[in-house]
């Protein structure tokens, strides 16, 4: 064929596949999104970054060193564009309302002691005349300088760390403030049966000779001594009480949080990501510089940590990864991980209850717990294996009301307005009675169970928290109704539209502010940064008045929640194929007219038609298709659910390009 025409046809190809794409709507530029280098730095936020050793050649990745001339490179940058440090006093000025942070303010912070910050950093915040904050292991520190340092279970030099006389020298210079990174506990501790190491300052010790693990109190005592031990360490050398803690791998908790609150302790530093903010000191970003980066991929993350998060969810049931056999475990347990990490995803919504009946009823969970049997011990392993190896962030699916516990304690009822008569009804989920504060204080031990056993980044609350417009016509629910000023029975309550509306919303907020006693007692022993999402049905989107009949209300949730996550499940209300597409436009548009209600809602796709009688998957071109119709009108997070990694369904090759923002933003 001639070259002409072998051209020519190239070129059809070209133009034929371009025209199978749908072009984006157009949108004037004042309508355009700005890009992450020119959004204007919000008030009073500081942008941590996080260094480690610093090393002439061959940067140790064991210890996330960086190269001397690239730190040199990378804070001349910094100085260039503008960057100003910022002090800790700098901080707590503004914070209680004094002068305001400088635009593009950055607290610069070195962790673990290395010698490195004497002979190399120290030289240049000189020059520079920049502060910073040096973070020391005090028994790393404490070893005699004829011994190698117990670097987390493996011997380095000695002469890699500073020593204390260094350290007093360091907190004189005027430039460097002395905060805490633990005394002993920068290691991995034994966290579960199947021999998982996880940080000691955030994780309850499992005793595999006992099969028992670290108690609250055991663990809230050993973090006490080791507290008290490196604040007192720097006390003695500095002559000031240390006020800023840094968590050993970023990784916080909070209990621990607890015990450096109580020593006076006004700043803890993790490695999340993101700018901090001064109502946020106690669980503060940091980006951390790994992987020795060159001057342009160390400007592009810093340049990119205004950009907001996008979530790419993959769904998991948990009961898919179970095995009776331990080994068939582990085999299903790897084919997730891999899957995960070829997909793309970025964050798992795991499943921590075992329901392999499929009925919404919760006989069991994957965690050790005060209430409920457990299935097995395998929830923080999973997530535990996700977050390290898929580089995932996990959070916990878990039920609200679905628990089958005591059968003594209520159940929501239905009023039957036929008969007068109140039962369970066997077409909606067996729901325990949220009114009632036994079940409120056992559902909450359940959760702190969760959080107190399990590493995760997030909870999602499980669409059964819902209330019909009949629903609860228990007698605690009618003493909840009359005691804020609603009439004590289900006919007066739906007798009048206007006491109908009130009764709503009242059921509305009641469910959200159980959800967060929840919340917060998750984070009182997990930590601050545990983020929440909620699945809504869409129903109550599309049509308000619909609220009446699910107890969901679409503004409430994108104001309680860090992510609002609709059940964006076309076939299953009951749409067509030809519809599904332009059923879930309308979805997005009715959270798109909310200003900024997109950045804080994940569509979450069906992946199965439960309208057929065989459960059908539903193909990787439709899923495919579907994604690209909520990016075209503006939705950047969203997933789908279920996924059948054992099976491959839907199909890898075919839904990862529209899912993974590594291979399509």
């Amino acid at each position: 064929m001639p070259f002409i025409s072998r051209f020519i046809l190239l070129l059809g190809v070209l133009l034929i596949s371009a025209c199978a794409q749908q072009a984006p709507a157009f949108a004037p530029p004042s309508e355009r999104p700005v890009s992450a280098n020119e959004k204007p730095w919000p008030k009073n936020h500081v942008l941590g970054i996080a260094y480690h050793d610093i090393e002439d050649r061959d940067p140790d990745q064991a210890v996330v060193a960086v190269r001397t001339e690239r730190m040199i490179e990378q804070l001349a940058w910094l100085r260039e564009n503008n960057y100003k440090p910022v002090t800790v006093d700098q901080i707590m000025a503004a914070r209680k309302g004094g002068p305001e942070l400088p635009p593009r303010a950055i607290l610069l912070s070195f962790d673990d002691g290395y010698s490195s910050f004497y002979t190399r950093v120290l030289p240049v915040l000189r020059a520079y005349n920049w502060h910073a904050l040096l973070a020391p292991v005090g028994v790393w520190i404490d070893t005699p300088l004829n011994q190698p340092v117990d670097f987390a279970g493996t011997p380095r030099k000695r002469s890699d760390f500073l020593t204390w006389e260094q350290i007093r020298e360091i907190s004189r210079s005027g430039l460097v403030e002395i905060a805490a990174h633990t005394d002993a506990s920068h290691k991995g501790v034994l966290a579960n049966p199947q021999g998982n190491l996880q940080p000691a300052a955030a994780t309850r010790r499992y005793d595999a000779a006992t099969g028992r693990y670290e108690t609250e109190a055991q663990f809230q005592a050993r973090m006490r001594a080791d507290v008290a031990a490196i604040s007192e360490k720097i006390r003695k050398v500095t002559g000031y009480k240390p006020r800023v803690w840094v968590w050993p791998y970023g990784t916080a908790d909070g209990t621990s949080l607890q015990v450096i609150n109580d020593q006076g302790y006004q700043m803890a530093l993790t490695l999340d990501d993101g700018l901090d903010a001064l109502d946020n000191l106690m669980s503060s970003p940091r980006f951390l510089v790994a992987s020795d980066p060159n001057g342009e991929r160390f400007a592009n993350s810093i340049v990119s940590v205004q950009t907001e998060s996008l979530m790419r969810v993959v769904h998991v049931d948990l009961d898919n990864v179970y095995d009776p056999d331990p080994a068939q475990q582990e085999i299903n347990l790897g084919k997730l991980i891999q899957r995960m990490a070829d997909m793309g995803a970025n964050t798992v919504f795991l499943q921590a209850f075992a329901d392999p009946a499929g009925d919404g009823l919760v006989h069991s969970l994957y965690f050790p717990n005060r209430h409920l049997p457990m299935r097995a011990d395998i929830f923080d392993r999973v997530a535990w294996q996700l977050r390290t190896r898929a580089q995932v962030k996990v959070y916990a699916w878990m039920p609200v009301l679905s628990f089958a516990l005591d059968s003594k304690l209520p159940r929501v009822t239905r009023w039957d307005p036929k008969t007068a008569t109140t039962s369970i009804d066997p077409g909606q989920y067996k729901r325990l009675s949220p009114f009632d504060p036994n079940v409120r204080r056992i559902i909450g031990e359940i959760y702190e169970d969760v959080a107190r056993l399990t590493s995760v980044d997030g909870i999602l609350y499980h669409d059964d928290a819902v209330l019909s417009d009949f629903e609860d016509a228990g007698p605690e629910a009618l003493k909840v109704y009359a005691a804020n000023g609603l009439p004590g029975s289900i006919a007066t309550l739906r007798a009048d539209p206007a006491t109908l509306q009130r009764w709503t919303r009242f059921k509305s907020r009641y469910l959200i502010d159980f959800t967060h006693e929840l919340t917060a007692r998750v984070r009182a022993i997990r930590g601050p940064q545990v983020k929440t999402a909620r699945n809504i049905f869409a129903e109550p989107m599309l049509n308000p008045e619909s609220e009446a009949w699910f107890a969901q209300n679409l503004d409430d949730f994108l104001s309680a929640y860090d992510w609002t996550a609709p059940m964006a499940m076309p076939l299953m209300e009951k749409q067509s194929r030809q519809q599904s597409g332009p059923w879930l436009e309308t979805l997005v548009a009715t959270v798109k007219s909310r200003p900024g209600a997109l950045e804080r809602t994940v569509f979450e796709l069906q992946a199965r038609d439960w309208t057929k009688n065989a459960n059908a998957d539903i193909d990787g071109e439709q899923l495919a298709d579907w994604m690209g119709r909520l990016k075209r009108q503006g939705a950047t997070s969203f997933g789908y659910y279920p996924d059948n990694f054992l099976e491959n369904q839907p199909d890898l090759k075919t839904v990862r390009p529209a899912l993974s923002n590594k291979w399509n933003p």
